[in-house]
């Protein structure tokens, strides 16, 4: 399945598309290019969920926590700062990736043993010179 945001305004429609194409997902792996549109994705998919505080990527802290409009907890991963596996394993990474709650992941290529069976894979790409992303999005059942 694949997705063009013409604009950034273009992302909330589309994680509002994924979230109701993929029901019971709850692991949101994203690839892409610096400036893809990562992270701007995230802070769409959470805008949906209900998450009312400042979206940001935890580039430096691995991973930031917010609640969805139901109090229940979202996590949203950057891995770009990552060099070893270990780092991951250090911050029990299975106690979110398995909890039954959100977990979006930027820059989920560099841990691709680490993700669980079953996930949406997005891999976004931007236009140079444009602000258009294209997203081919996939569900895998490892």
């Amino acid at each position: 399945m694949n997705f063009l945001a013409q604009k950034e305004a273009d992302l909330e429609g589309i994680a509002r598309e994924l979230l109701g194409r993929f029901p019971s997902a709850r692991v949101f792996a994203l690839e892409g290019e610096l400036g893809a549109g990562k992270t701007a994705l995230i802070k769409a998919l959470c805008h949906v969920l209900g998450v009312d505080r400042t979206v940001l990527s935890p580039t430096f802290s691995l991973v930031n926590e917010y609640a969805d409009r139901h109090g229940d907890p979202i996590y949203h991963f950057d891995f770009y700062r990552i060099r070893k596996l270990e780092e991951v394993l250090d911050i029990g990474y299975e106690e979110y990736l398995y909890s039954g709650y959100y977990c979006f992941l930027e820059w989920a290529d560099l841990i691709p043993e680490l993700l669980p069976e079953e996930h949406v894979y997005i891999t976004i790409t931007k236009e140079e010179g444009s602000e258009v992303r294209r997203m081919e999005v996939k569900l895998l059942n490892c």
